[in-house]
């Protein structure tokens, strides 16, 4: 698989996120064609976007006391590295250090599935086999290259479209060192999955989802990064930069839990 826009294959195997090839599920489904009162608040939300260099090393902005990306904004973002999948942090009780430590995805490019999975523990609580859910997503997505036990990268609408007709698995501690056949066995539960799925087209959908106070007072929305303590637990990235990377076809998953 070649990453669009890059061109080629990602040389950092974690930037696992494949950019659909129809826009079809965002413009049949978007977030504004729910009433305000139909629409989460704070939900998670997972994102499917270009990944730039300037991504790579977060910065501690001395005044507020939180690590930043992109800080220099939209026009000093470098190049495209390939493209990644992360959750964001909504309000009200925040991703534990457990869950920091659980979700990190090696070198392996199975963002699409650590992202969904982080999603799924702020919803529930627990721990969820983020790599059935990347096996998963590679069989329902639309490219015959994507298949369970490759390391290629997937969409963030094939592992919402598993969440919400199948459910997920909930992680045990017996799974840690199966391989894809191992689970291949797994037996999801949709009680552990999605009601719906909506897409958000603007910043201000996604601050309305999220109903974080921090966000909004920073103008910036909290990544939760799946590559383990060599990142920062929340990162936030500004609400221009995020601009950007919607209109260069990202994908913004809404989800609704059960």
């Amino acid at each position: 698989m070649r990453y669009r826009p890059l061109g080629s294959d990602p040389l950092d195997p974690r930037l696992g996120r494949f950019i659909p090839d129809d826009w079809e599920h965002v413009e049949r489904y978007p977030l504004s064609a729910l009433a305000d009162d139909d629409r989460p608040t704070r939900s998670p939300v997972v994102i499917g976007v270009n990944w730039y260099s300037a991504f790579d090393k977060p910065e501690k902005d001395e005044k507020s006391g939180e690590f930043f990306i992109a800080k220099a904004g939209a026009a000093a973002l470098g190049r495209v590295r390939g493209g990644h999948c992360v959750c964001l942090e909504p309000g009200g009780t925040p991703d534990t250090d457990a869950n920091y430590a659980f979700y990190d995805q090696g070198a392996e490019g199975a963002c699409v599935g650590f992202g969904w999975s982080r999603c799924m523990s702020l919803f529930n609580g627990g721990e969820y086999t983020a790599r059935w859910l990347w096996d998963a997503a590679k069989k329902r997505d639309e490219w015959p290259e994507t298949n369970p036990g490759d390391d290629n990268g997937t969409s963030v609408r094939a592992a919402a479209e598993v969440l919400k007709d199948a459910g997920h698995v909930l992680w045990d501690d017996s799974y840690r060192n199966d391989d894809w056949q191992a689970r291949e066995k797994y037996v999801p539960d949709v009680k552990q999955g999605i009601a719906a799925f909506r897409w958000a087209k603007s910043v201000d959908d996604v601050h309305a989802v999220l109903g974080n106070p921090r966000a909004d007072e920073l103008g910036a929305v909290p990544l939760l990064n799946s590559w383990g303590p060599g990142y920062p637990h929340r990162t936030y990235l500004p609400d221009a930069v995020l601009a950007r990377l919607i209109e260069e076809e990202g994908e913004i998953a809404v989800p609704t839990d059960r």
